[in-house]
């Protein structure tokens, strides 16, 4: 039990830089597979939460784009969810990484400043742009639909109380939008999670060697040639995960629903053992 919590302690902030640098060798205890692979999972949490954050924002304004009338906005939007959610996210990291390597090493010149390059060529930084791009085309289709199908009566209201404008989209519009959307963006959550684990194949390179889960599953998977331990690890890593957000988008999508008949009751498990 010692043993176990002097490796905690020496391996659980490993992945940012924090604890022992140098990896096990040999004689792998469970509690080093663990430990280690739990401490990567820091940096799929970062990608996971950063990429929702901003892709939530600008799959917003994407889908109130694709909305609009206008055709000078509607377009570039249709054509940037079209392109993010007609490619594989794969191919989309190899894109973006071969890109941003392709460019010159002094920088790219926006008008006349010579902008550095070589940081977003790290999966810090290129691999979130990617997740955030990809989200957010993901998302923004969500919510068009969303937006389409405000009920009327609810835009008929907000016309008779004389709602006009931003007035009008932040009261009404918006807030109906995001309920009827929630429970599918909750699954474009999950999904972006489980996603992460991508950037391990891409050709982003890991913070000096400092690697997510999957970066040491595949460490101690390689060293013991026995992949039945490190892999599920990481799968029950991801299990716990998405039942944490499952509970916390539950809590936001009672907070949207509040207002309805029968919003505070609580879900309920009930089998249909015969039919």
């Amino acid at each position: 039990m010692s043993q176990c919590l002097q490796t905690i302690q020496d391996y659980a902030l490993r992945a940012i830089g924090i604890g022992e640098k140098l990896l096990p060798r040999s004689d792998f205890t469970l509690c080093q597979q663990v430990t280690l692979i739990g401490s990567g999972l820091i940096w799929n949490l970062y990608f996971g939460f950063l990429a929702l954050f901003f892709g939530f924002f600008l799959a917003n304004a994407l889908a109130v784009a694709r909305f609009s009338r206008n055709p000078w906005l509607r377009k570039p939007a249709e054509w940037f969810i079209f392109v993010f959610r007609g490619s594989p996210l794969f191919i989309q990291f190899f894109v973006a990484y071969e890109a941003l390597v392709q460019l010159p090493r002094a920088g790219v010149d926006v008008l006349g400043i010579t902008v550095a390059t070589s940081w977003m060529t790290k999966a810090w930084a290129g691999a979130l742009l990617v997740l955030m791009l990809n989200t957010a085309a993901y998302s923004a289709e969500i919510f068009y639909g969303a937006l389409r199908n405000v009920p009327k009566g609810e835009l008929e209201a907000a016309d008779a109380y004389g709602m006009t404008g931003w007035r009008r989209y932040r009261r009404i519009v918006w807030p109906t939008a995001m309920r009827l959307a929630w429970p599918a963006y909750t699954n474009e959550a999950i999904f972006l999670v489980h996603a992460t684990t991508l950037v391990f194949f891409s050709g982003f390179p890991a913070f000096r060697q400092q690697g997510d889960a999957l970066y040491y599953a595949s460490y101690f998977a390689d060293k013991t040639f026995n992949p039945f331990v490190a892999y599920p690890i990481v799968a029950g890593y991801f299990i716990l995960l998405t039942l944490c957000l499952i509970g916390l988008f539950g809590v936001v999508n009672r907070r949207l629903n509040r207002h309805l008949p029968g919003a505070a009751r609580r879900l309920r498990y009930r089998p249909n053992l015969i039919r």
